[in-house]
């Protein structure tokens, strides 16, 4: 199926891996660019040099294209930057808008930029300093979320720019794909779908949480990070939520000297970051302590194993997935419904 993504990424499929901290490493986004998909490596999680390592590993294991997603306000945006284009990284995404410097500097180096969005002024602005594409992720998302709904945000979008759009948050089947073709989408981005595939390296015993889980299972809390997060709903969101904020503040510099640890940044990178979030964000300064939370209370369940001791990231689609296929069995799933869906809707019209 050709459609603009495809066109402009060099892919077999209009679907996208997403990247997710500690999860989309170069085991589950080789298997998924080899499906014929864009797999996302997540390197927020990751050090310069574990970055730079995982990308070549990625390239050890497909010959395929796949992206790089990063913060493009960290302190060492530049030097991941630098590894993108010196390892010739097809994609470059962004949870948050890059500079129209940064755009530049990474379209003249051939490298196709698409940055995540939650609002159409955003798609606009993007659009306007070079972006090549953008991912609309609706309030269904999992992880940080808005609270305007993909049916709602996705045709806004569509209409406000001429670039191609791929729709996020909601989306895990090839009725949903064929959905978001008809509001205009180049395709669809996909995590906690990915997510729960055998060749995503999450713990059983934490997949198998999500497996159980129902849609009134997952749930949007700001008591982790103070942002709205959407992830499963466990005792330990109960306990946080129930917490006060001397007690929130407590574990979250805890957090982030464990996450200094991990990341390989010194403080005064990581306050550099935090005033870059508390501008981008408008945070108060307990909220961008508490950010710190996010990357080390997911560890615990994504890395760990500990789905009681951590949190899990999720979109509402959570509750509707059943079994664990490898990427190779989902993506060719989704493209077989989606080419049935297209035919039944094309003998829908015949009929009438």
């Amino acid at each position: 199926m050709e459609t603009a993504l495809t066109r402009l990424v060099g892919v077999r499929h209009p679907i996208v891996q997403t990247g997710m901290g500690w999860v989309a490493g170069p085991r589950l986004v080789s298997a998924a660019a080899d499906a014929g998909a864009l797999g996302i490596l997540a390197s927020a999680t990751m050090t310069v040099d574990g970055l730079r390592a995982a990308v070549r590993e990625v390239r050890s294991r497909t010959a395929a294209p796949f992206g790089v997603n990063l913060r493009a306000d960290a302190a060492d945006a530049g030097d991941r930057v630098r590894i993108i284009l010196d390892e010739g990284v097809r994609v470059a995404s962004f949870a948050l808008a890059p500079s129209p410097e940064l755009i530049a500097e990474l379209k003249e180096g051939g490298v196709v930029v698409i940055p995540s969005i939650g609002a159409r002024r955003h798609a606009e602005k993007v659009a306007a300093w070079g972006a090549d594409a953008v991912i609309v992720q609706g309030g269904e998302g999992g992880g940080h979320t808005g609270d305007v709904a993909t049916t709602v945000l996705l045709p806004q979008v569509v209409d406000a720019v001429d670039i191609p759009v791929v729709a996020a948050g909601g989306f895990f089947d090839g009725r949903g794909l064929v959905a978001a073709l008809a509001y205009g989408a180049a395709g669809v981005a996909m995590g906690t779908r990915f997510l729960l595939t055998s060749d995503s390296p999450v713990p059983d015993a934490v997949k198998a949480r999500y497996l159980a889980a129902t849609v009134r299972d997952v749930t949007v809390t700001r008591a982790v990070d103070g942002l709205p997060h959407r992830m499963l709903r466990t005792a330990l969101v109960d306990a946080l939520e129930d917490a006060g904020r001397a007690a929130a503040l407590v574990r979250a510099v805890r957090h982030a000297a464990g996450f200094r640890k991990l990341s390989g940044l010194g403080w005064r990178e990581m306050v550099r970051d935090g005033l870059a979030l508390r501008h981008g964000k408008d945070l108060a300064w307990s909220q961008v302590l508490l950010a710190a939370n996010t990357p080390m209370m997911l560890r615990s369940a994504m890395v760990e194993g500990r789905p009681d001791a951590g949190v899990m990231a999720a979109g509402q689609v959570a509750g509707v997935i059943d079994d664990l296929p490898s990427c190779g069995e989902l993506v060719a799933r989704i493209m077989r419904e989606a080419e049935e869906t297209l035919a039944s809707l094309d003998r829908l019209g015949a009929a009438r």
